[in-house]
């Protein structure tokens, strides 16, 4: 499992797990690898250390009251990985609910912050919206008390069934 640290055009830094380089290679040249934040498919990896088993390596330091200050916490070890049935549970999980926000909103492509506003302030009847907008207008929106959510939909879900 290759363990590689990515971050989006927008600036967003996420991690992602691949089989191996061509896995990730593969995957990012059909667009398949997207930002978790934002849905930017413009993904490039970021500089990151490997982690080297060696097997003359002295281990760790263990913490001990006189080398590790109190205020600290370590977690040890990488996370666990899911079985394969609550991964794919997970899956079908965000899947419905991405289906129950395409279903239950209106989308207003680029002029979700201009119809975000309308509602906010009453020009509008209020409903649900999705739509694009730039980083610096959903900052914007935040600060005039305008609620929104960052929420990639997968694209396949955005398309008609055939």
């Amino acid at each position: 499992m290759k363990v590689l640290d990515l971050q989006c055009s927008a600036g967003h830094s996420f991690e992602g797990w691949f089989g191996s380089e061509q896995d990730f290679l593969s995957q990012l040249q059909r667009a398949l690898v997207q930002c978790p934040l934002c849905g930017d498919a413009s993904v490039q990896k970021k500089l990151s250390a490997p982690r080297l088993n060696l097997s003359g390596a002295k281990p760790p330091l263990e913490p001990t009251t006189s080398n590790v200050p109190a205020s600290d916490t370590v977690a040890a070890g990488a996370p666990p990985a899911l079985n394969p049935e609550l991964q794919n549970a997970l899956h079908q999980a965000w899947v419905h609910m991405a289906k129950q926000v395409l279903a239950n909103t209106e989308d207003v492509g680029d002029r979700f912050a201009d119809e975000a506003r309308r509602i906010h302030y009453g020009e509008v009847e209020e409903r649900g919206i999705r739509g694009k907008t730039t980083p610096t207008e959903a900052r914007e929106l935040m600060e005039e008390g305008i609620d929104l959510v960052a929420l990639p939909i997968p694209e396949h879900l955005k398309k008609p069934l055939q």
